[in-house]
């Protein structure tokens, strides 16, 4: 749903490189892959039977407007690189590259713990993508920084974590060897990711991590990952985080939820509890309210704002809760990635609990 141009007022979006790192399964695709049965139904859909997350094309066909490089790092085999290129154009989507996981490789090379491992293969993928930029810094010398959405299903709070930590410098190549290892990583990706992490300029690289809770997991499991990380329910509450961060503008926000209202079904109660549950978990600040209300008045005067009357009502809600008490979201904590290792992924524990 297309709610008109971006607003071009200055100082509305900063005017730098920003790049967003996508995983596909579950967090922009509906995909199922607990079962072989899964993995084969996966493997013959056609682009126009595979179902998106709602809120997820509407958001990342946003990011492109607002000038976000996006990349897409997916744990789906090389095998569905056309059907799902054709997916995201179907979609509408832009995206600078797309890396698929090379599971007939691993097979012929009997690889056989890298078919389903997920550390082994996207820590080592996340810090050849940051190598390979053409320049890490921007043209005012500033570190490119970064935004990394993934899910619930798999280790992808974990891996990012590790690699942002890596990335400004505070998890040393021993611990990164002894992790990796005991995640079931292969020596040779071990080495890669070792020799990838020296040449990376380190400092604080990534902004946001934020996990779709596609299995519902409870938001405090993610805690000892700390306020960076931000587990979140539907894509609205991913967008209102990226425009308090001044990542996109408002009609962003207004796209996303837009396209859930008329596509999804949304109820109009359903928008404003998705910003206050984000406050009251301390992700939200309460600030460039004015600005939402501002952007969605100016779309209403030009005839663009198509759920308006729910938008209105979401903002207003908005604006009557309480302030929550102040956040103390910047507070960094240290994560044990040692401890956590043996912990980081979720789907293979509850299958562990099953059986």
């Amino acid at each position: 749903m297309t709610l008109g141009p971006l607003s071009s007022a200055p100082g509305e979006l900063e005017p730098r490189r920003f790049i967003a790192r996508w995983d596909l399964d579950k967090t922009y695709l509906r995909t199922d892959f607990d079962t072989v049965r899964d993995l084969l139904r996966t493997a013959i859909e056609r682009p126009d039977q595979k179902r998106t997350v709602p809120g997820a094309a509407a958001l990342l066909r946003e990011l492109g407007r607002a000038g976000v490089e996006t990349h897409i790092l997916s744990g789906s085999p090389e095998q569905l690189r056309s059907r799902i290129e054709e997916k995201l154009k179907l979609d509408g989507v832009r995206y600078a590259s797309l890396t698929l996981k090379p599971n007939l490789e691993n097979l012929l090379r009997l690889r056989f713990r890298a078919l389903r491992g997920q550390l082994g293969y996207k820590l080592p993928a996340l810090l050849l993508r940051r190598c390979e930029m053409g320049a890490q810094e921007d043209g005012a010398g500033r570190l490119v920084n970064e935004v990394l959405l993934g899910d619930d299903a798999e280790a992808d709070a974990f891996v990012y974590c590790l690699y942002a930590d890596i990335c400004r410098g505070a998890v040393d190549e021993t611990v990164l060897a002894d992790v990796l290892r005991e995640g079931g990583a292969y020596e040779d990706s071990i080495r890669d990711s070792v020799r990838f992490a020296k040449y990376i300029q380190k400092g604080e690289v990534v902004e946001r991590v934020l996990i779709h809770l596609d299995r519902q997991s409870s938001p405090s499991e993610f805690r000892p990952y700390g306020a960076r990380v931000v587990p979140f329910y539907n894509y609205l509450q991913a967008a209102f985080v990226l425009y308090e961060d001044h990542r996109i503008p408002p009609e962003s926000v207004l796209a996303v939820a837009t396209d859930l209202v008329i596509v999804q079904n949304f109820e109009r109660s359903s928008l404003s509890r998705s910003y206050i549950d984000l406050c009251r978990r301390g992700h939200l600040r309460r600030t460039r309210i004015d600005e939402l209300g501002a952007a969605l008045e100016r779309l209403v005067a030009m005839r663009r704002a198509p759920a308006a009357s729910e938008l209105v009502a979401m903002l207003d809600a908005i604006r009557k809760e309480d302030a929550p008490p102040p956040s103390t979201a910047a507070q960094a904590v240290p994560i044990d990635y040692r401890a956590l290792v043996h912990h980081h992924n979720p789907r293979r524990k509850r299958k562990k609990r099953r059986g």
